[in-house]
């Protein structure tokens, strides 16, 4: 998640200090090397705990980000304390990543787990100086393509297991397709519930920006979650994993119920009212409650296409 979150840092600055100028589009081109780096480290962090590429990577990319918030300290000066506690911020909690290295376990973790609170803290500490001119239209709209790119890549994690599981196989196999459809019809209904027509107001005050801005964490983490349950699904149908039914639906329906709570928290429930508005709470308790079944997935795409039907008559009925 370290990628999201820098993005959803980057995001936001664009949003208020977007000049495109020289200097600007070199300080990007070196965050997105920070960001190959970080990616590059993944492998040997997995497989040996060796995470100096990683923080190597990481470090790159938030050091250009402290450079543009110091470059907008000195072009603003009503925003400047904002943004140098920005700056600051950022620098302090780099040394930490930095330091971290030092550790073993369990300390490393402990360590880790501070810095990461404390990455979290900056924006708050710094939004409370003065608010960053940020437009929420253009919020709202990178947030909804990273979405359509994490669920784009559940997509495939879940196509490239049943290709896999297809040619392993001679024949049509029957519960091959239906899972393939049932997996299909899922995603279309998260993305159908995620970009209805119900978040024109939602970014109307700081407080409630960041709550919003963070808890779309909860929706990346959760959307990545299923297409890889998914994938574990396919798997065991075929035999190469070996897990129980109960298993196979709860690897799928645990983050389906957090995505639709997430989403319905974020996006669905404030602007609807009446009956509907307890209409993704049941969903997510009902798809918790699949995962005991034997067809667990289809019958939790069936919910969460009839969740999507629901809120969108809704939604349409209050318009």
């Amino acid at each position: 998640m370290a990628h999201g979150w820098a993005w959803a840092n980057f995001t936001w600055f664009a949003s208020a200090y977007d000049n495109d100028d020289d200097p600007y589009r070199l300080l990007t081109m070196v965050q997105i090397a920070g960001a190959l780096t970080l990616a590059a480290g993944v492998p040997r962090a997995f497989e040996s705990g060796d995470y100096l590429v990683i923080t190597l990577g990481y470090v790159i990319l938030r050091l250009a980000m402290l450079m543009q918030w110091l470059r907008a300290a000195g072009a603003d000066p009503e925003g400047r304390t904002t943004a140098l506690r920005y700056a600051v911020g950022y620098a302090l909690v780099q040394a930490g990543w930095v330091a971290r290295l030092a550790f073993d376990q369990p300390t490393y973790l402990y360590v880790g787990l501070a810095v990461a609170v404390g990455e979290l803290l900056v924006p708050i500490w710094a939004e409370r100086a003065q608010v960053t001119p940020f437009h929420p239209e253009h919020i709202t709209e990178r947030f909804g393509l990273f979405t359509m790119i994490v669920l784009g890549e559940a997509v495939l994690a879940a196509t490239v297991a049943v290709q896999t599981a297809a040619d392993s196989r001679d024949g049509t196999d029957v519960d091959l397709l239906v899972l393939a459809g049932s997996g299909l019809l899922l995603i279309f209904s998260l993305w159908w519930l995620y970009f209805d027509r119900t978040t024109q107001r939602m970014l109307r005050s700081m407080p409630t920006t960041i709550i919003w801005g963070y808890g779309h964490y909860l929706v990346f983490a959760s959307t990545a979650a299923i297409g890889a349950g998914l994938a574990v699904a396919v798997d065991a149908l075929i035999g190469h994993a070996h897990v129980t039914h109960l298993q196979q639906g709860l690897v799928v329906g645990i983050p389906l119920a957090a995505w639709i709570a997430t989403v319905w928290w974020l996006r669905v429930g404030p602007p609807l009212r009446g009956p509907a508005v307890a209409a993704s709470p049941v969903a997510a308790v009902l798809v918790l409650a699949a995962a005991w079944t034997s067809a667990a997935v289809p019958l939790m795409a069936v919910i969460t296409a009839a969740l999507a039907a629901v809120k969108t008559w809704a939604v349409r009925r209050t318009d």
